[in-house]
């Protein structure tokens, strides 16, 4: 059944630049420069998907827009005014170091403000009824930044901005984010950690990003105890493993919840060629959580689904992931064939990984729900 799905992207979103760097690591001393860029937070993964999109014809089906950058009162309601003037006068000067691996450079204030802006707009639409659902192809990322500290490629929390402004102008209440970048969510459980009214959920590479971190047992505090849910899952989980996460710890979190507007931090990072993560998932395993979701919003929200993009480092692969999860959200098929499907399904937990990961799924789900 075709759905109305609106996109939000902005050419201007992928001419961030963080200057040389090799993957994370700043060039100096014995780093040698790249080639090319070098950075891993590229624009090529996301401008990649959305020419995917282009040339299957899928964009055609879609409602199209770009969007106004974040105002300053938006960007206030979640961060305070000496981190945003700090990051506007780093800048304004040329770049630097924002924060831990946080590198920007001339002019990523104000695209940053854009990034954000996608997300009111693409939150905005659904709330609106314009569209069924929607999707930001929001850059710089959002989901690691702290109100008062930039983090992992993240200056804004883009998010956090986006539900803040549908608060202000639309009245929203309860708000559920499910995070399934393969780093932990911080920033964004940081911001709502003694909230009730959002519900944080993160599926994430146990001890990957922030380094060592785990969170199983960080719940929320104070109005927000309850509302905060870590996933932390073992290297190689799979496609049957994040699938039995989603359906056995996931799903039943958001029956519980009763959300009005599930927003997905939709990183593409655990993804099975991602340089920065082990998890071996494919493009089939983003359309099926994807779909989940969307059948889980049509049962309790009147299907409003806002899916904002966040990591994803392989760019041959990620515009696959992509691609299916867009394809779910408008509800078509396109021509287009995944050309490492079937190599990475050969690559699933064997029969003794896949059983570990099932008890520890289960075991998780027991000290969760």
């Amino acid at each position: 059944m075709s759905r109305r799905t609106a996109f939000f992207s902005d050419e201007l979103c992928f001419w961030h630049s963080a200057g040389l760097h090799a993957l994370t690591l700043p060039v100096g001393g014995w780093v040698q420069p790249p080639a090319a860029a070098g950075f891993a937070e590229s624009p090529e993964t996301k401008r990649r998907l959305k020419n995917l999109m282009d040339v299957s014809g899928l964009s055609r089906q879609l409602l199209q827009r770009s969007a106004e950058a974040a105002s300053d009162a938006d960007l206030l309601r979640v961060h305070p005014s000496h981190y945003l003037a700090r990051f506007k006068a780093l800048s304004d000067a040329g770049g630097g170091e924002l924060g831990l691996q946080a590198p920007i450079g001339p002019g990523t204030f104000e695209i940053a403000r854009l990034s954000a802006g996608l997300a009111i707009a693409a939150v905005d639409a659904v709330l609106r009824g314009e569209a069924d659902n929607a999707y930001a192809l929001s850059r710089p990322p959002g989901h690691h930044c702290l109100a008062d500290q930039a983090m992992g490629f993240c200056f804004l929390a883009n998010i956090p901005i986006a539900i803040e402004a549908a608060k202000a102008r639309h009245g929203l209440g309860r708000v559920a984010v499910i995070d399934w970048d393969v780093h932990h969510g911080n920033g964004t459980q940081s911001i709502y950690a003694q909230r009730g009214d959002v519900l944080t959920v993160s599926l994430h590479q146990e001890h990957c990003y922030p380094p060592g971190y785990s969170g199983a047992d960080e719940r929320g505090v104070g109005d927000g105890e309850g509302c905060n849910l870590n996933i932390p899952l073992p290297a190689g989980t799979g496609h049957a493993g994040y699938l039995q996460a989603m359906e056995q710890i996931v799903l039943p979190a958001l029956q519980r919840f009763q959300p009005e507007l599930i927003v997905v931090a939709c990183g593409y990072d655990a993804n099975a060629v991602d340089p920065l993560a082990r998890m071996l998932l494919h493009s089939e395993s983003f359309r099926v959580m994807t779909r989940m979701l969307r059948e889980t919003a049509e049962q309790l929200c009147s299907g409003r689904l806002v899916m904002v993009h966040e990591g994803g480092y392989a760019e041959a692969y990620v515009p696959f992931c992509g691609l299916a999860v867009m394809e779910e959200l408008v509800g078509v098929r396109t021509a287009v064939e995944d050309p490492m499907l079937a190599f990475i399904e050969l690559q699933q937990p064997g029969a003794e990984h896949g059983c570990f990961v099932a008890q520890y799924v289960e075991g998780l789900r027991a000290r969760l729900v």
